[in-house]
């Protein structure tokens, strides 16, 4: 492995774009076989409302004496670290947490998203649904961590990670044993399939929950409709949806790889 890898997670006050950073955990892995691991609380400069707290658990008498992200000791390095040209950043659903993290001013080059790489890899929509908790038991990860705590995230994240590798290994023919160096030629195949938007398979909301999005198409296609053009009002959190929505009812022709 010839680069560094972050695999990083942040905790918010709610789930938009526009939300704020109230916790960064990190595990970042160098080139050189050394690696470092970091979590940490910050005041996000408003009220967490009871919601995010239900989630994450983090209060605001937790945060209320912690500093600023922008203020702490803690964020010119963690810039550094992200912005590096030989990091590559990896989270779950990576985009909410690169949009975070840009709203305080640290942009993220290359990334690897895990939702987007399982959903790739899943090409029979035999896992019902992506998000990294269920991902956790439905691949059984054995793993000391608390659930929807940065850390405990991470810790997983990591774990997860590796499976993921071998499978989009195995596609290039290229094997790899637990314990194997990673090479640059998979970790830029999941850069190049986590820079895309990816298909949605099965509906897991609404009045056609459980079926797949190709049956909906068949008999549903106006409720499609309604949904793509519900999706367009906030197009870059909705990427993936309107990627798939627009290709089940063609409305361009898209390639998928």
């Amino acid at each position: 492995m010839k680069t560094n890898l972050l695999f990083l997670d942040t905790e918010t006050t709610g789930n938009t774009y526009d939300d704020k950073l109230c916790q960064v955990a990190y595990i970042y892995e160098k080139s050189d076989g050394s690696s470092e691991q970091f979590e940490s609380l910050y005041n996000p400069d408003r009220k967490i409302p009871p919601e995010a707290s239900a989630v994450t658990h983090i209060t605001n008498k937790m945060v209320g004496n912690k500093p600023f992200f922008q203020s702490s000791p803690d964020y010119t390095s963690i810039k550094n670290i992200a912005e590096h040209t030989d990091t590559v950043f990896i989270a779950h659903n990576a985009l909410f947490d690169i949009a975070i993290l840009k709203n305080d001013n640290i942009h993220i080059d290359k990334f690897i998203c895990t939702l987007r790489i399982a959903r790739y890899l899943d090409k029979e929509g035999k896992i019902p649904r992506y998000n990294l908790q269920y991902l956790r038991y439905f691949l059984e990860i054995e793993i000391n961590a608390s659930a929807h705590d940065a850390l405990g995230d991470v810790l997983v994240l990591r774990e997860l990670f590796p499976r993921l590798y071998k499978s989009v290994a195995k596609e290039l023919g290229i094997e790899y044993q637990e314990h194997d160096t990673y090479q640059d030629q998979v970790i830029y195949r999941m850069v190049e399939i986590s820079s895309r938007p990816s298909i949605m398979r099965t509906f897991n909301f609404g009045k056609h929950n459980g079926k797949t999005i190709e049956e909906v198409a068949s008999i549903d296609a106006k409720y499609l409709e309604w949904l793509l053009n519900e999706k367009k009002k906030n197009p870059t959190a909705e990427e993936d949806w309107i990627y798939t929505l627009e290709y089940y009812l063609n409305k361009k022709t898209i390639k998928l790889f």
